[in-house]
């Protein structure tokens, strides 16, 4: 099993910057891949960044440019930096983590809003 805690989200005026984290805990070993999804109200879950082991990041087409996904594997902890902000970011983001099972844990959630 794998525990998630994000923490960092708010309000921000459109244009501005919030940064999410998200710790691992638990079966940290096993993890092959870590990213943030978001869920607007009424909409489906969506990928926005990933970044597997060792491999390239991915990033929604939306959010390229404005986003960027990091992680301090010392401390177990990935990060999404969002800058230029824009309302139609509003959206609870999740912490997602998938081991070498493909199997994906998910934390709690926190949310995001962006007022224009």
């Amino acid at each position: 099993q794998v525990q998630l805690v994000e923490s960092g989200g708010g309000l921000v005026q459109a244009g501005g910057s919030l940064r999410l984290s998200c710790v691992a805990s638990g079966n940290i070993f096993g993890i092959r891949a870590m990213g943030w999804f978001r869920q607007a109200p009424g909409k489906q879950r969506e990928l926005v960044a990933n970044m597997p082991n060792g491999g390239s990041t991915n990033y929604a087409d939306s959010v390229k440019g404005r986003f960027t996904i990091s992680r301090d594997n010392a401390k177990n902890t990935v990060y999404l930096q969002m800058n230029s902000l824009k309302p139609e970011d509003t959206a609870v983001y999740y912490c997602a983590a998938e081991n070498l099972l493909r199997a994906r844990y998910w934390g709690q959630g926190t949310q995001v809003t962006v007022s224009s």
